[in-house]
This record gives C-alpha cells, structure tokens and sequence, in this order.
C-alpha cells in the first residue's frame, strides 16, 4: 500500500467532487413477456407515457455515454503534468491524489499506470508515482525520432494531396495559435497533437499516426523553460503550423521542406 503523500505544499489545482460519482439506479429497458410472466396493462387509447414516441415524433437523442472516472482522471493528470502542477522529481502517491480530485485511489493509480506507460511518470515502490524529469538531451531526441518519421510522410503528402483538403485543416492550425496567444499550455498541447494527428492521417496508415502520436505526447511532459520562454516559443511554434499549410496549399515543395526541418530542429533547442 503506497504510504506517500503529494507534494508538500503543492498548490490543490482540483477541488474535490470536480468528477461526477458513479451513475446508478440507471433505468433497463423493459423485457417481453417470456413464460411465466403476466403480460403489460393494456393503456388507454390515447394514453401517452412519459419517453414513448409518437407518431411524426422526432427520435429522441441518443444518450451520451460518460466517460470513466479512469479517463478523466487521466485527461486531469495529463493537463497538471503539461501546466507543471505536478513537478518534475517529485513523488505523489494515489490517495493523496485521489483526496485531491475527490476521488478514490483505485483510478488515479490506473490512470498513474497508463502515464508510467507512457513516461510521463515512474513508479516508485510502496511510495506512489514520480513525476520524469526531462533534459534538454532527452527533448532533443525525441525530436529527431519524430523528424525522422514525421518529414518524409508530409513531404510525400505534399506532392500528392490537393490544396482542399490542406485547407480544411485550417481551423486545427488556427486553434493552436489561439492557446499560445493566451499561453494555454494545456490547451496548445492538445491542438499541436491534433493538427500533426490529422496532417498525417492523411497518409492513411494508422499504425505510423499511433507511434507519432504517442512520441509527440512524451516530447511534452513537462516544459523544462521558464514560462515567459514556453508562451515565446508557442507563438513561434503556433506560426509554423499556419506557414506550413499556407505552403502546402500552394504545393510549394521547397517551402514546406524548409519548414517541416525548422519545425522538428526548433522542437531540439
């Protein structure tokens, strides 16, 4: 059993109850009558119960599956470790976190695996969960890993997409200027993964966009500048997104190649 604590004088970033308990009492739909079971009361003509549709009725709407405890947890500790609540080196353990969200432990260390997996944290015996401390030498091979997959498929993407599909990915670029406009790190971390996700999904292999994606989201745990550097260097990053598709759409392959070079290049400093 873990016997930690969180960080001493951390800063609560989650009041508790923020997560939704557990639904209950849902409602299960009603079984036909099967051997031994007396039929339904026949209603009224007329009579209409509260969820039956009537004739000419719009269906109603599909009910909306809640995410788990597990997921939300995780999108919660993925945010705290991308805005630096939880600090590189130090130890946290699952009560002490699940106190903090208001929830039990059982999720936050489920979702503490999946970071573990990811290497975002490692996982210290009978203590809890250390936050990864990454260097500029580690930032900067991930960068080359991710140039090394990444520059070859948008370069062949560039030679063969049409300039329409470049610009329907316009509102993708736009959004991850707009979280480094107001220094969102949270916000620009998502939108960065979800414009390179859909840049090359365009190639069509899911396997590459996964192994991408999973690379692209261990280069940004966490931020080892200060935040007046990471909000600069957003706006820079932000820019080249929006330059880039300006490139494509007008297929001007020695552009983008300057680009897509300068994008991974700048990721290493």
């Amino acid at each position: 059993m873990e016997q930690g604590s969180a960080h001493d004088g951390a800063r609560p970033a989650y009041a508790p109850g923020v997560f939704p308990p557990t639904v209950v009492g849902a409602r299960v739909p009603a079984q036909a009558p099967g051997p031994g079971r007396a039929p339904e009361p026949e209603r009224a003509r007329g009579e209409h119960t509260h969820g039956e549709r009537l004739p000419g009725e719009p269906p109603a709407p599909r009910a909306v599956r809640r995410h788990s405890v597990r997921g939300q947890i995780l999108d919660a500790l993925r945010t705290a470790l991308v805005d630096g609540e939880l600090a590189p080196g130090q130890v946290y353990s699952a009560p002490a976190l699940g106190a903090r969200f208001g929830v039990s432990a059982t999720p936050v260390r489920e979702a503490m695996q999946q970071l573990a997996a990811e290497g975002a944290v490692e996982v210290v015996p009978n203590r809890g969960f250390r936050v990864s401390e990454r260097g500029p030498r580690e930032l900067a091979e991930l960068a080359q890993v991710r140039a090394l997959i990444e520059v070859p498929v948008m370069l062949d993407l560039a030679r063969t997409v049409p300039a329409r599909r470049w610009s329907a990915l316009r509102p993708l670029a736009d959004a991850t200027v707009a979280a480094a406009a107001v220094g969102d790190l949270a916000a620009y971390a998502e939108s960065d993964r979800a414009f390179h996700r859909a840049v090359l999904a365009l190639s069509g292999n899911g396997q590459l966009v996964a192994v991408a994606e999973e690379l692209h989201r261990r280069a940004q745990w966490p931020p080892v500048s200060g935040p007046a550097t990471r909000r600069a260097d957003l706006l820079a990053d932000a820019s080249e997104h929006t330059a880039l598709l300006d490139a494509l759409v007008a297929q001007d392959l020695a552009v983008v190649r300057a680009l897509v070079s300068e994008h991974f290049t700048g990721a290493e400093s």
